[in-house]
């Protein structure tokens, strides 16, 4: 009986019945307005242009309030037990390939991406089964150096994490956080530990300001060789190199358990070659996690924005493992949270009508978009696959036992996937993987998974999942705002030609619109004629086109 109760459940948003009261009212005084504006038109000369062109801006305000009422109506919370997840699979969980992406040590501190990195490393889950992948689209040594710093700190980080279940598990938002759990742990030990994260970051920090690695540290890992004088972040050779062999012997830490798997990615980056910027990166990623873990759940956050929430993925699971719609779901997303809101907020940089309304009122028409970060996905899906009934995922696949390569010669192979020339004459960036040729690739991503069959999950627990760095300036905040204004704007009017048909039509016949609905004189068309010609076009559209 216990296998049959759900893993999750959907709840709806109370207060709905006022809210959809106060809508009605507004409809109701949007449609007076109009109606208003419509019959008054002015006489020619008298403000006529101006009374016009009110008309226009007050109808565009109708349709965007239509349009925002529909993700509006009824706004849903999703709710998972995490109890009877444990209960019917232990842990006998599938595995969980981790991405974080960076570009620029200098925009981007090495320091707050190895923070990312290690809260990522320390869920609440067995270590055996995640893998973490750092993308730097830099390839630059020093943030090689900062994650081989990190891989040393895990060994002592994580079995602390573990041992007193402390939240968050990123070392800097813990150390420097009133609210963390500093009272679950002896103040020796923790004393010990920070006093450990301090020095790591102070060497990172020191080396990122001077440039360069000192020829002693150079010498304690292979992976340092593959930097010359002649590596710039434009031009340089694939790079991977595995830190952390999660299968290996000595990847313990210090209580003897087994560490998550730890692998550094630079992408082959040539001047000749478009490298399509985070998309590209990602794609990258997903190729060469293919040949060291091929875990079928992939999780991807950005740099900054760390795990605040040790169960996260144990909350994903919920969905992708609910026996009654799990098999439909795509994908899961987290909301994006920040926790450097300024306290006016006077940018409304915190998304909270986005995060707490919108996307929660998408999640009951047919699921969220995907948004680019704390996004779990099924690798299946990502690899462009078209949902079926009849499709059964593989939940063990990538941690079976088989026989393992050499590491050398593992990260030679997945070299090959990661270089500027491997995509040519593929699918990728089109059909498969991330979306190519649109600042909001996340978004377009999101849209061809639902294209596709798949259905989405919005989870917005009570403990944030992820908090990240939101910007605080006007100038960044404006910043933000036009990359995602152009993306969304040539999602909506480049990527449909059919909009701007449409909108060429409608302008074309402006002056039979100004005959039905405007004109008193002579030349109005007969209400009769305008409604028979309003039936005709809805018979048109509701005969099906052989």
């Amino acid at each position: 009986m216990e296998r049959r109760r759900r893993l999750f459940e959907t709840e709806k948003v109370g207060g709905r019945a006022a809210y959809r009261f106060q809508a009605v009212t507004v409809a109701a005084g949007i449609l007076l307005l109009l109606y208003y504006r419509v019959t008054h038109v002015p006489a020619a000369g008298e403000g006529r242009a101006a009374w016009l062109g009110i008309l226009a801006a007050e109808f565009w305000f109708s349709v965007y309030w239509v349009i925002t009422q529909s993700v509006r109506w009824g706004p849903v919370r999703r709710r998972t037990f995490k109890d009877r997840l444990a209960q019917r699979y232990g842990e006998e969980l599938p595995g969980v390939d981790i991405f974080v992406c960076t570009a620029d040590p200098q925009s981007e501190p090495p320091s707050l991406v190895i923070s990312t990195i290690l809260s990522v490393m320390a869920y609440n889950y067995p270590s055996e089964k995640i893998s973490v992948y750092l993308s730097d689209d830099g390839g630059s040594i020093l943030t090689f150096y900062a994650l081989w710093e990190a891989s040393k700190f895990a060994k002592h980080w994580l079995p602390f994490c573990k041992r007193y279940n402390i939240e968050p598990r990123s070392p800097a938002a813990y150390f420097f956080n009133s609210e963390g759990h500093h009272d679950r742990c002896p103040p020796k030990e923790l004393s010990f530990i920070k006093d450990l994260y301090e020095e790591m970051t102070n060497r990172i920090d020191t080396t990122v300001m001077s440039g360069k690695i000192p020829e002693e540290i150079k010498l304690n890992h292979k992976g340092f060789d593959e930097w010359n004088s002649e590596i710039t972040s434009k031009d340089h050779q694939p790079i991977v190199q595995i830190l952390i062999d999660g299968k290996g012997q000595n990847a313990v830490d210090d209580d003897g358990n087994v560490l998550p798997t730890l692998v550094y990615m630079a992408r082959e980056k040539r001047p000749q070659y478009h490298h399509n910027f985070k998309a590209g990166a990602m794609n990258a990623l997903i190729r060469v996690s293919s040949v060291i873990s091929d875990n079928p759940i992939i999780l991807n956050v950005d740099c900054d924005m760390y795990s605040n929430n040790s169960d996260s993925i144990r909350d994903a699971l919920c969905f992708f493992l609910d026996e009654e719609m799990g098999h439909n779901i795509g994908f899961v997303q987290y909301p994006q949270n920040y926790n450097n809101e300024t306290e006016n907020n006077i940018y409304g940089n915190s998304l909270q009508v986005l995060n707490q309304v919108e996307i929660a009122g998408l999640d009951s028409v047919g699921g969220p978009p995907y948004i680019g970060t704390g996004c779990f996905h099924r690798r299946e899906v990502l690899c462009g696959r078209i949902f079926s009934k009849d499709y059964k995922e593989d939940w063990n696949r990538g941690i079976k036992e088989k026989a393992r390569a050499d590491i050398y010669e593992i990260e030679e192979k997945t070299k090959s996937l990661a270089t500027c020339t491997y995509e040519h004459r593929t699918q990728w960036g089109n059909e498969i993987g991330i979306k190519y040729d649109c600042a909001v690739e996340d978004i377009i991503t999101g849209l061809a998974i639902h294209c596709r069959g798949w259905e989405s999950v919005y989870n917005n627990p009570q403990r944030a999942a992820f908090l990240g760095v939101g910007p605080t300036t006007l100038a960044q905040t404006l910043l933000q705002h036009k990359r995602w204004s152009e993306g969304l704007s040539k999602v909506e009017f480049v990527v449909s030609s059919k909009v701007i048909l449409c909108g060429m039509l409608v302008i074309i016949n402006i002056p039979i619109y100004e005959a039905m609905f405007l004109r008193k004189d002579k030349a109005r068309i007969p209400f009769t004629v305008t409604l028979a010609s309003i039936g005709f076009v809805i018979l048109a559209f509701l005969i099906p086109i052989v």
